[in-house]
């Protein structure tokens, strides 16, 4: 039976009490590994620009490792039941696109337009934002005055840690900016389809990054060439693979779909706030950055709109779903 790619509010199937899950905590695990995976690759994507390379080769670098890395994950389940696997082709084609080289697309050409400051507050509070009004419109969930207080605070936390000015703004910062929103709001809107459609984590991973891998690699290998990738040295280029590839490539797509599956759309996409906070800490060694008084104030304000959100009760319509475990 084929599935409809459109999203639709999600039926009342039983009620559940407010309250924290079991799940809670493996979440907030997961969540903490998946916030530390984006302020990683953040940091090492300003790096790695610093050091010749652009967002077209930060983005192939990513898909193409993760592609190959995970293929047999994709092989495996096509192996074991390929008609099941292709009667999902829509819902395999829509998270492909929400979370495939389009979002990396955008995240990694803002860096050229918007300033760092943008990219700390911009995308993560769209991912947040977003995540949230997604969870209400698509899955059933409430707006509770706790989610939306949390939520406030994260954002806040985020413009202090960041330092956010009206002297920022500009025609260019705008333009990097609408990016950051854009991919933003690709990403949660991933989060609400892979909970929607019970997908499981590591087969989303393999067939996003696969379906990256065959479009997205041959695409940039015909219009942009590798010459950048192999003027680049070796320690340049083996680092990108290493935290581009590997960790940010399949580890960002799996941690946020288990996150996901144990949390719900709506408490996960709060947990990116962290990475910037994050951020500024791995970029102490590795940008030789120091945080000030206000980064740290904004880190423990976006930790604590963090923990108000994901203790609050789900308010959820719908019970917690298990991803399948075939497709």
């Amino acid at each position: 039976m084929s599935i409809p790619l459109a999203l639709k509010p999600a039926p009342v199937l039983a009620s559940r009490a407010p309250g924290i899950d079991a799940s809670l905590w493996p979440g907030v695990a997961v969540g903490l590994l998946a916030a530390s995976i984006g302020a990683l690759y953040t940091v090492f994507a300003r790096w790695g620009m610093a050091q010749g390379l652009a967002a077209s080769d930060m983005t192939v670098l990513r898909f193409a490792v993760a592609g190959l890395v995970t293929l047999p994950v994709l092989l495996g389940a096509i192996y074991r039941d390929a008609a099941g696997f292709l009667a999902r082709w829509r819902v395999w084609l829509a998270v492909s696109l929400l979370a495939g080289p389009l979002f990396g697309l955008l995240m990694f050409s803002a860096l050229h337009w918007a300033p760092a400051s943008h990219a700390a507050v911009f995308p993560f509070t769209a991912m947040s934002l977003m995540g949230t009004m997604m969870s209400v419109w698509f899955l059933g969930d409430k707006l509770t005055w706790r989610k939306v207080v949390g939520m406030a605070v994260v954002a806040s936390g985020l413009c202090v840690l960041a330092d956010l000015s009206l002297a920022s703004f500009s025609w260019r910062s705008l333009l990097g900016d609408a990016m950051f929103i854009a991919a933003g709001s690709l990403w949660a809107g991933f989060g609400i389809v892979m909970r929607r459609e019970r997908l499981d984590p590591l087969l989303a991973t393999a067939t996003i990054s696969f379906f990256a891998l065959m479009t997205y690699v041959p695409a940039y290998a015909l219009l942009v060439g590798p010459a950048r990738l192999m003027a680049a040295s070796a320690t340049v280029l083996w680092t990108e693979v290493l935290v581009q590839g590997l960790i940010a490539g399949a580890g960002t797509l799996y941690t946020y779909s288990r996150m996901v599956a144990l949390l719900g759309p709506a408490r996960a996409a709060v947990f990116p706030a962290l990475a910037p906070a994050i951020a500024a800490l791995l970029a102490w060694p590795v940008l030789g950055h120091v945080p000030g008084l206000g980064e740290i104030t904004g880190m423990v304000l976006a930790m604590t709109g963090i923990v108000i959100t994901v203790t609050a009760g789900t308010g959820s319509a719908s019970p917690s779903p298990s991803p399948s475990k075939n497709t």
